[in-house]
């Protein structure tokens, strides 16, 4: 089964590999990017290091937001402006969920991102932050 984190930006504000990582980096997590990574034309597996483990990541996908939110009059009034959507997506691995929500924080924080898990109600940063941890340390007990 995968899962799906939204993260809804303004094109024109889509981080580089190097702001987002920095963001991450200012967060005070330990996840390091794939350095090719290119928000907006990268699909597929995005590898990354999380904590010193390889082989961790997520799939993404870069689209337009109209076309994930459809018709939706109040998802249309949650995101506003924000016309690119970003699909996170990972399957049971706690330690690609720790990526995803890592790289979603980073997003909202730093970047104007309306992050949704799918589809869900937008998530405020503070939910974001607060649950972090408790998948950090459920994913560093994965094997």
């Amino acid at each position: 089964m995968s899962n799906t984190q939204y993260a809804f930006l303004e094109k024109s504000n889509v981080p580089s590999r190097a702001s987002l990582q920095a963001s991450i980096d200012a967060l005070g997590y330990d996840l390091k990017l794939d350095p090719a990574l290119d928000l907006t034309s990268d699909e597929g597996f995005s590898p990354c290091i999380f904590y010193g483990v390889p082989d961790v990541g997520f799939e993404l996908l870069s689209e337009p937001a109209e076309d994930v939110i459809g018709d939706s009059e109040d998802f249309k009034d949650t995101i506003a402006s924000r016309d690119l959507c970003l699909s996170l997506v990972w399957r049971s691995s706690m330690k690609d969920c720790a990526a995803v929500m890592i790289v979603s924080c980073a997003l909202a924080r730093d970047f104007g991102a309306v992050i949704s898990y799918e589809g869900e109600p937008p998530e405020t940063l503070e939910s974001l932050l607060q649950a972090v941890p408790q998948i950090i340390a459920e994913a560093k007990l994965e094997r």
